[in-house]
């Protein structure tokens, strides 16, 4: 089935002056332009193209990568201001609409804003900043440890709020984040809890028991580079361990705590030491 405002694989079916049909199914045939056609296209060939409305609300496709899709979250950058509401630059010719209904405060030419892409009751492709009216219209089904694309929204008093796969709210809280982050900033990020209330923890790090002997091993490594002695314990600050390691200051400690509990280290309140192996 085909999808307005998505990647569509489609048929090329002929060739005019112009560009070339494509078959849209019972969609009728589509336009694809010269300009934004590969070299040697030939009729019969299959292709991925995105389908759009061009000024003219005419059904066209592009193999272009818009930098957003419909059922996606993005930052853009509004162009212009009009009568019908701010226009954002999405990579494609014809300018993507945010309609003055759909903007949580009145948007600004030249800003950057985090926008939804979806289809209206009019059948045209718009964008929305009012984020709440569109994410968590379904309840979060993840499990510990999933691994999810997250895009950074707004700092509040605990951390980060942060879209979660184009679809949910999360929170990645301040002591799980150690370097700067920014609106509109994507990243992996790893599912700690589903609330009852359906909403998520995050944390940028996996704690898997791989990545714990991972760890346990780069602790040793950094020990033997330097003369077996390290000046981080456990009473270290989070941003100096993350510095050293990238990881949280919990990841950390449990490291050196299976260290230590191993017998391959000694730690003091000056840092830790390789025990001598026999």
């Amino acid at each position: 089935m085909l999808a307005l405002g998505k990647i569509n694989r489609l048929t090329v079916k002929k060739q005019v002056k112009f560009g070339f049909y494509l078959d849209g199914l019972s969609w009728g045939e589509i336009l694809l332009p010269n300009n934004v056609a590969p070299a040697g296209l030939e009729i019969g060939r299959e292709l991925d193209v995105f389908l759009y409305l061009d000024s003219e609300d005419q059904l066209i496709a592009t193999t272009e990568q818009p930098k957003i899709k419909v059922g996606e979250v993005a930052q853009l950058q509004v162009i212009a201001t009009t009568k019908v509401g701010a226009f954002a630059n999405w990579g494609l010719k014809k300018d993507l609409l945010v309609p003055f209904s759909e903007q949580q405060i009145p948007l600004k030419e030249g800003q950057k804003y985090l926008l939804y892409c979806y289809v209206d009751n009019s059948n045209r492709i718009v964008a929305s900043s009012k984020l709440d009216r569109h994410l968590h219209k379904t309840d979060p089904v993840y499990h510990i440890g999933d691994k999810v694309e997250i895009i950074i929204s707004d700092q509040t008093d605990i951390g980060y709020k942060a879209v979660v796969n184009h679809q949910h709210w999360g929170v990645l809280y301040k002591n799980e984040v150690f370097k700067p982050l920014r609106r509109g900033d994507k990243m992996p990020a790893f599912i700690v809890k589903v609330r009852d209330d359906g909403k998520i923890d995050l944390r940028l790090n996996a704690t898997t028991y791989k990545q714990a002997l991972e760890l346990t091993e780069q602790v040793l490594k950094k020990l033997q580079q330097n003369g077996g002695k390290l000046a981080l314990t456990d009473k270290s600050s989070p941003e100096l361990i993350y510095a050293s390691f990238g990881v949280s200051k919990k990841a950390y400690k449990q490291a050196i705590g299976s260290l230590y509990k191993d017998k391959k280290i000694v730690i003091s309140e000056h840092g830790i030491m390789l025990v001598p192996q026999n």
